[in-house]
């Protein structure tokens, strides 16, 4: 028997966690994700026709992947393979695909291969898995809470349809835990237990939208704390005992690492600094290294501010020192002035265009020479060459002097173009003086 063995005693079993009891065992009991196995939806109609093509569900935990994975397995009329992707090898994909090319050669069965943590398939397992998904011998169905578009190769990739499950909303976690309080046959419903407001809030507060997470709260504060056959009250209070603090789910090597840290970059960008103070505290409570904040600070500083505010970029490196001399938890204080100071400057990315087409210009020159007064002339003998003849000094006619600076095929060339906020309205001024 294992996790996809569904109407089995032991899913009955009270001694069970109250998450695993829970499971629903109907698409319709499904709480959330009704734009994946809603009525009418792709995968809905392709389950009931039993006509099933290849997937994968991606999404955080807790979310609804292996209940959605254990219905299929229950609803099909397909053979059903469940896989562990950390444990399963080459040879056992090898295996399970002969025995589905003998299913279907001879009984028309088809086979649904359902890979857990589908992320973890290295390169070769991916390989072998490849063609039989492609030539029908097998379906695959994969789980994951990690972006495919980053763990799959484009190969297998093409062949898949990704379905993106969501974390779950506050209503759908209340009723959850409604349903868990209230089932007297596989939830809490003869124990005469109820939730307070805030109780419910403080659970919904620790979960960020995981309901798995939420039963396992829910199971535990009763087990520690329900002592009689009276009426349970769960409160705040008693929730915050078993929780302590509550953690930030974040993963600093995936894909919600990125998605913050773009979401922190673009509010900077925004200029708003009440949603970067947010994302920033996002990015700290999860555990993200503070010297990557720092970094993108820096970054951030030079490209999407720039001349617009100079000093940006040194209040930037102040704080990515600041964490390299003092550390967290007093180095959040450095940081969130950095990016205060950087939401509300003056935002111009005229130096990372002006770079930009500078290179471009160097890609495509087909020959790049000196204009010979712009040659090194220190060596005592080097005007015989021509180097250095010609050139003005910008000093000896008052600190400015037109000339040629660029080669000859660049000439009217134009790669910066000064901006108008803040110190660039200087800078503008200036060269525009130099022009008249």
């Amino acid at each position: 028997m294992d996790l996809f063995d569904i109407g089995q005693a032991s899913d009955n079993n009270f001694y069970a966690p109250l998450a695993y009891r829970m499971r629903p065992e109907k698409l319709d009991d499904i709480v959330g994700q009704q734009h994946i196995i809603g009525p009418g939806t792709i995968l809905r109609k392709a389950l009931e026709l039993d006509q099933l093509h290849s997937f994968v569900l991606y999404g955080p935990p807790g979310t609804g992947k292996t209940t959605i994975a254990r219905i299929i397995a229950a609803m099909t009329k397909s053979h059903f393979e469940p896989m562990a992707a950390v444990t399963a090898g080459v040879s056992d994909i090898r295996k399970i695909s002969q025995d589905a090319a003998q299913r279907l050669k001879f009984y028309r069965q088809k086979t649904i291969l359902f890979v857990d943590e589908i992320h973890r398939f290295n390169k070769s397992q991916q390989d072998v898995l490849l063609p039989f998904v492609e030539d029908g011998t097998l379906i695959l169905a994969g789980a994951t809470t990690e972006n495919p578009l980053y763990e799959l190769n484009n190969a297998l990739l093409s062949r898949i349809k990704i379905y993106v499950l969501e974390s779950l909303s506050d209503e759908n976690i209340i009723a959850v835990i409604k349903r868990a309080l209230q089932d007297k046959e596989k939830g809490l419903g003869q124990m005469d237990i109820d939730i307070t407001d805030d109780g419910m809030q403080v659970i919904i507060n620790a979960v960020k939208g995981d309901a798995r997470m939420a039963l396992n709260i829910l199971d535990t504060v009763v087990n520690s704390f329900r002592e009689s056959e009276q009426p349970f009250i769960i409160t705040a209070d008693l929730l915050k005992k078993v929780l302590g603090r509550p953690m930030v789910k974040y993963d600093r090597t995936g894909d919600y690492h990125y998605d913050t840290i773009s979401a922190f970059i673009k509010s900077i960008r925004g200029s708003d600094p009440q949603a970067a103070l947010f994302w920033l505290a996002v990015m700290l409570e999860g555990g993200e290294d503070p010297k990557f904040i720092a970094r993108r600070l820096i970054i951030h500083a030079a490209e999407d501010i720039g001349l617009a505010d100079p000093n940006a970029l040194l209040v930037a490196n102040a704080a990515a020192s600041a964490i390299q001399f003092v550390g967290l938890p007093e180095g959040r204080i450095p940081l969130a002035e950095a990016t205060i100071y950087l939401a509300t400057a003056p935002k111009s990315n005229s130096s990372v265009m002006a770079i930009d087409n500078a290179i471009t210009a160097v890609r495509q020159s087909s020959k790049i020479v000196v204009p010979p007064h712009l040659a090194d002339s220190s060596h005592s003998d080097v005007k015989r060459l021509g180097k250095g003849s010609g050139y003005k000094y910008p000093h000896a006619f008052g600190g400015y002097v037109k000339q040629q600076y660029l080669p000859d095929h660049l000439i009217d060339a134009q790669f910066y173009t000064a901006g108008d906020k803040g110190y660039e309205k200087m800078v503008q001024a200036f060269l525009q003086k130099l022009k008249s």
